[in-house]
């Protein structure tokens, strides 16, 4: 976060690489490999960067069998010939997926942006795919999303996309991903409920009141951080998560408060702060090349492409917008929004879509958590290493990564998004034409939960609005397509009603 206040003084400016001799070996080749000196970081902070990240992203190894497996049939996503993916099996891709991509997106990309399974597209797969294909379609049609995707980027289609968008729209978006990750944050925590009626929709914590112990860690735990970075403490993210953590640990083994399992409003969302009975677990990688391309069989070609379509402008377009926030985060980003190796971090992010549809993890790409790791002070691929080589660790130390509550990774999410948002004030508020495409990218992001939704709302009403002011010749091309593109998605179901997909 180059303009933010936090990070102007805790980081110095860029430097030129060190001459020769100042820091000989291998440590100067991967100084000038990673260019952490250049980008004003240390060793240290990409260290302590990559470790932030990879705590607030462990959650994934969690949730993400909960999303696709299950530890038995009833309670698992049931696919068409009656399969379900056992929990145990989920954890270890999960975790294996995240690791390689991690790595490879730092040591290829050479930036800071963890990779995980995407909470969006899996969602899409376990309640909308899976009904109509089995969990080995369903991954198959994962990897032709990704093999478009790759293909788009290897040929500059995607590069060009993302230089088309305007410089404005660009700041929209992070401010946009900001109150998204800040409004998950709130979400996770038990601070916002769904209210269960028609309005509100939501609502503070249980009937307007924070009620529960786990809450009221996340709101400690928000207190803590939020003190921490004001004082400009240096591993501030870091030292508030362990605190915290460590807090609630105690907590729980007084009051054992214990998990929901959906069921109890008052228990810690996904996993309780206890100390592991058990630490080292063999991982059991048994997925790992369960796919089947049989799907334009079994629902016909015209369904089936509908499903890739959804799988790709989903994919597409949230990894687009969170590295561009994620990239002005880190101050390596231009006065445009673009980055370094901007083509090779999209043909990554598509690739990502290829492993993890072949490991049955779901599509991987570029996790809006990073940038927990970036305020903490990441700058480079380092960083991701360091994240990677965890998540490789984890598929045998899964009981660890167990012990931070999602709560408390809640409180770091809603500190990330509001420095995210600090950005707003580089926006040109003057122009209505320019503010009503910006506003609904930034609302529509968070109300929506999609960062494809946001994109694709700040599009459309930016190429017709500003058309219509008399602005048409300073729009892209390329733009009026992709918003013509995004009207499809939009209105994807009437159109798959209409054609009896």
């Amino acid at each position: 976060m180059s303009e933010t206040e936090t990070h102007t003084s805790s980081t110095p400016a860029p430097k030129p690489d060190a001459p020769a001799g100042t820091n000989p070996g291998l440590k100067a080749r991967i100084d000038r490999y990673f260019e952490i000196t250049r980008r004003g970081s240390t060793y240290g902070r990409e260290i302590r960067g990559g470790l932030v990240t990879f705590v607030t992203m462990a959650y994934i190894v969690i949730l993400n069998p909960l999303i696709l497996g299950g530890f038995s049939a009833d309670q698992a996503a049931v696919d068409v010939a009656g399969g379900w993916l056992p929990n145990g099996q989920v954890a270890a891709v999960t975790a294996l997926t995240a690791g390689v991509m991690t790595i490879l997106f730092g040591a290829v990309a050479r930036l800071p942006f963890g990779f995980a399974a995407g909470l969006g597209i899996n969602s899409f797969l376990a309640v909308s795919v899976v009904g109509q294909v089995t969990w080995p379609e369903a991954m198959g049609l994962v990897v032709i999303n990704g093999l478009i995707i790759v293909l788009l980027a290897s040929t500059g289609l995607r590069e060009l996309i993302f230089n088309a968008v305007p410089r404005q729209l660009k700041i929209a978006i992070t401010v946009g991903i900001g109150l998204f990750i800040a409004f998950i944050g709130l979400v996770d925590s038990g601070f916002v409920r769904a209210s269960g009626a028609a309005s509100p929709p939501v609502q503070l914590g249980d009937n307007g009141s924070v009620v529960s112990l786990p809450t009221a860690v996340f709101v400690l735990g928000l207190i803590i951080l939020g003190i921490l970075v004001a004082r400009k403490v240096k591993a501030a993210l870091l030292i508030g998560i362990v605190a915290t953590t460590l807090i609630a640990v105690v907590l729980e083994a007084i009051f054992k408060v214990g998990p929901s399992f959906g069921q109890n409003p008052d228990g810690w969302n996904l996993n309780a702060p206890v100390l592991p009975t058990s630490i080292v677990s063999l991982p059991d990688l048994s997925l790992v090349g369960q796919v089947s391309f049989g799907a334009f069989d079994r629902i016909g070609i015209l369904a089936a492409s509908m499903l890739v379509f959804t799988l790709v402008f989903t994919n597409f377009f949230d990894a687009m917008g969170t590295m561009t926030g994620l990239a002005s985060e880190a101050d390596v980003a231009d006065e445009k929004g673009n980055f370094p190796r901007l083509k090779s971090a999209l043909i990554v992010e598509g690739v990502g879509a290829v492993v993890g549809g072949a490991t049955s993890a779901s599509s991987n790409t570029v996790f809006i958590e990073s940038g927990a790791g970036i305020g903490e002070g990441a700058r480079t691929g380092l960083a991701n290493i360091v994240t990677g080589l965890l998540f490789l660790a984890a598929m045998f130390f899964t009981p660890l990564t167990q012990i931070v509550p999602l709560e408390v990774a809640a409180a770091a999410l809603v500190i990330v998004g509001a420095m995210m948002v600090s950005q707003i004030r580089f926006i040109d508020f003057t122009e209505f034409s320019i503010v009503l495409p910006v506003f609904l990218t930034i609302i529509v992001m968070p109300l929506t939960y999609s960062i494809a939704n946001g994109i694709g709302a700040g599009f459309i009403t930016w190429v017709l609005v500003r058309s219509f002011s008399g602005k048409a010749r300073g729009i892209s091309p390329l733009l009026w397509v992709v918003a013509a593109g995004f009207l499809v998605f939009f209105v994807r179901g009437p159109i798959e009603v209409l054609f009896g997909a």
